[in-house]
């Protein structure tokens, strides 16, 4: 017996398992009647309020429009000198005019000198400001929008939902879920804000409606 499954044998005995039957009747117990501020699919007024409180968390955040999302890509990857990182599966038009050197499926080991990475995202919340990665279609594995300094996220309009609860719904949480809102900072040492602690120094997002 090793020390994780001593552990557990311990915890078994002061918490006994229950029968999957009973955790099952618990779980389908749960009140989900969750209040809904906001109906409907990815109105304007939707839209506004992601960008909105993508921005307090000091993102910048672009609205283009579906034949631009190239052209845009391209200025904003032109401002800093060096090579991208992008998921393999990103979709081949977004990146069409970029005109800077592309890594696709980066290998870990050189994700510290990359100038930056490109990808999609599974949902994004409104209400909140903030965007989701499954690490799915168009996302790369998780380090992929960790370690680069910037990260540009390219949010369909279709895939922003008004609140924390109907986004839940759309995402598997059987995925590495990786929450995003606004760069990564702390105030954990004297109340001093510092960015680029935990993932990227700089966020940019391109929503597409």
């Amino acid at each position: 017996m090793n020390a994780r499954e001593e552990i557990l044998r311990r915890v078994d005995g002061i918490v006994p398992p229950r029968p999957a039957a009973e955790v099952a009747a618990a779980y389908a117990r749960i009140d989900r009647g969750y209040l809904r501020r906001h109906n409907g699919g990815p109105s304007a007024e939707v839209l506004d309020l992601f960008a909105e409180r993508a921005a307090d968390y000091r993102a910048t955040v672009l609205p283009v429009s579906p034949d631009r999302v190239a052209e845009t890509v391209a200025q904003r990857l032109s401002a800093r000198s060096g090579a991208y990182g992008v998921p393999g599966d990103l979709p081949a038009e977004w990146l069409a005019a970029a005109g800077v050197p592309l890594v696709r499926d980066p290998d870990p080991a050189s994700l510290d000198g990359l100038a930056g990475a490109v990808t999609g995202c599974a949902a994004a919340i409104a209400e909140t400001g903030t965007i989701v990665l499954d690490h799915g279609e168009a996302q790369g594995p998780r380090a992929l929008s960790l370690v680069p300094d910037y990260h540009l996220i390219v949010v369909l309009a279709g895939q922003v939902a008004p609140d924390v609860t109907e986004a839940l719904e759309r995402l598997d949480p059987r995925r590495p879920l990786t929450f995003v809102s606004g760069p990564s900072a702390t105030s954990d040492i004297e109340l001093s804000r510092v960015e680029g602690v935990h993932g990227p120094r700089t966020l940019e997002v391109l929503v597409v409606r």
